[in-house]
């Protein structure tokens, strides 16, 4: 049998850097090449990054896109490395975008893949099936494909895909049978979420039971606003057999030999599933064409076999600190912020956004500020001074109660818009020192406050980031008991034990406005992320009359949701893109129309 050394770059790309992409794929391919490789393959998008939402409506974008493709194989050349086979995901186009009163039916942008050999452009393939779910409007942006590419290599078929083809039967793995292919390559970009690389194996598995065929997942890694990716790159066997898994979170070549079956053009037997899902997936018949390039190719191996290795899996709070580190470097780094600067209050929230944040960028780049009113208790001031002094970040203490009482004397307020004050007073200190100084805003709510509008608008809500936006409140508390128990305990102590508070009013506890976040984020989860109405609540076992409390919050606080920073989605559905529900709404759970 043939044998094919692939590199799979788990790597890191920028939406809009196309310039600064196509060098990062140019620099990959070099340590490919070092390594012997034969065939590299990058992520979806990888030269325009992803997603690019609107940005594919601009000709100007998708123009330099296809250039910027043709320019890469022509460097690649220049570079010595003309005879490394590089797949690489760009934006292409044969017609207008389908917003244009120009449209043509069939025609216009399209996500694709591109395979780079000798200086050429020698095989393109245009992504088939198109989520339109979750993050995903990919209806909205792109054509389908129709045809799948099978590219002859030397003495092995090698048929291109992308992401959303592999999540889906029928279609591009099952005419990757028909077409004999013995390696199926797909290239994604797939966002993270909790325990989502539990699902990717057994799905690769069945891909490739499918399609008959090896196949080798390729995925981004990084942070692009509220997505992080967490790469998770692998090969499977037609058998099922795991052969070789990157790590989760780290860029990297997955370096590894396949021996693959002969070219032939004859179809592949389809494999069964039943022992790598617990699901039957029945066979989808595809009309898919087969479009098939040829290209001159030697894949001597000269040196002993490579094995890719299998990475071991991390436990559920490194993965999820993993990503809110990431998504939080990614997003101030991309976005060319020097530094950030949030309250340190001494609760739990602020602590642990402070260490995200460490982690994330080094204490010379996080600035914390105590900001204490007359409510403020001795510990809580302790509480933030002690995790400015274990982490290192540069500290300050700008006391409120004269602002606050420079307002009472010029207004006559009284009860809650007191405590609103003071967390407006807050929140203009610290946009303004991010005015005068530079830094981005970090906002501290968790996603357990923001579901039930806990919070005071342009006061602890103000902010450009939120790394906890998508974490709820129990977890917080796991996240701080985590990364206490790694190198360099962050977290003091009494700040993960004490009794969450606002300190707004004398001994104010969230237990006076707020359910115990026991049974409130279990609520939310139901209502938010899994789309549960009030009846399917209660026969979880929730009390009704919590569950009408809880179900009434959320719905009133929508207003407030819109108007949230931007945070990472670690969740199967997140606030912000992944939910969404209009502002005026009058439809309540459990409430009969009129």
């Amino acid at each position: 049998m043939p044998t094919l050394r692939i590199a799979l770059a788990q790597v890191n790309s920028t939406v809009g850097d196309i310039g600064g992409n196509a060098e990062a794929i140019r620099r990959w391919s070099r340590e490919a090449a070092r390594a012997g490789a034969h065939l590299v393959a990058f992520p979806e998008m990888m030269l325009t990054g992803y997603p690019i939402e609107d940005l594919v409506f601009r000709n100007s974008f998708v123009a330099e896109s296809r250039q910027a493709l043709h320019d890469l194989a022509a460097a690649l050349v220049g570079d010595g490395l003309g005879e490394l086979a590089v797949v690489v995901g760009y934006v292409d186009a044969d017609g207008p975008a389908h917003t244009s009163s120009d449209a043509v039916a069939g025609t216009g942008r399209r996500d694709a893949s591109a395979l780079l050999h000798g200086g050429e452009v020698v095989a393109t393939y245009f992504k088939h099936h198109l989520p339109n779910y979750g993050v995903f409007d990919e209806d909205r942006y792109f054509e389908p494909g129709t045809a799948l590419t099978v590219v002859r290599l030397g003495e092995v078929d090698v048929a291109l895909t992308v992401c959303e083809d592999i999540w889906q039967a029928g279609g591009p793995f099952t005419a990757a049978r028909r077409a004999g292919a013995g390696l199926v390559v797909n290239i994604n970009a797939s966002p993270y979420e909790l325990n989502k690389d539990d699902v990717r194996l057994p799905l690769v598995q069945r891909r490739a039971a499918e399609a008959g065929a090896t196949v080798a997942y390729v995925n981004a890694v990084g942070g692009q606003d509220e997505l992080v990716f967490d790469g998770d790159s692998m090969i499977v066997s037609r058998d099922g057999e795991l052969l070789a898994r990157a790590g989760q979170f780290t860029e990297g070549l997955l370096v590894h030999d396949l021996d693959l079956p002969a070219a032939d053009a004859v179809p592949n037997p389809e494999g069964s599933t039943d022992a790598v899902a617990p699901r039957v997936e029945q066979s989808i018949p595809d009309e898919m064409e087969i479009n098939r390039v040829t290209v001159g190719f030697s894949s001597d191996i000269s040196d002993k076999s490579v094995k890719g290795g299998i990475a071991e899996r991390i436990a559920d709070e490194a993965e999820v600190w993993a990503a809110l580190v990431l998504g939080l470097r990614d997003y101030v780094n991309k976005s060319r912020f020097r530094s950030v600067i949030l309250g340190l209050s001494g609760g739990i929230d602020s602590a642990v956004v402070a260490a995200i944040a460490v982690d994330a960028l080094g204490p010379d780049r996080v600035f914390g500020v105590s900001m204490p009113s007359g409510y403020s208790s001795e510990h809580s001031r302790d509480d933030a001074a002690e995790l400015a002094k274990r982490t290192g970040l540069d500290y300050r203490t700008e006391p409120i109660q004269p602002m606050v009482d420079a307002f009472l004397a010029n207004m006559s307020l009284s009860g809650v818009t007191v405590e609103n004050l003071q967390a407006r007073v807050r929140g203009v200190i610290l946009m303004a020192l991010s005015n005068q100084e530079g830094h981005l805003v970090l906002t501290t709510g968790n996603k357990s406050e923001l579901a039930v509008g806990y919070s005071t608008l342009y006061g602890d809500s103000v902010g450009g980031f939120n790394p906890l936006k998508d974490v709820p409140k129990t977890m917080v508390w796991k996240l701080a008991r985590w990364r206490n128990a790694q190198e360099n305990a962050p977290i003091p102590e009494n700040s993960i034990s004490k009794p969450p508070s606002a300190e707004l009013r004398p001994d104010q506890k969230d237990s006076d406005s707020l359910p115990d976040y026991e049974l409130l984020d279990p609520i939310i989860k139901g209502y938010v992320d899994h789309d549960l109405g009030r009846a399917e609540l209660i026969e979880a076992g929730n009390d009704p009359a919590l569950v009408d409390r809880v179900l009434r919050m959320i719905d009133l606080a929508e207003y407030k949701r819109r108007q949230s920073a931007p945070g990472t989605k670690i969740s199967g559905k997140a606030f912000g893109r992944d939910r969404r529900l209009p502002i005026t709404n009058l439809f309540r759970e459990g409430e009969k129309a009129v």
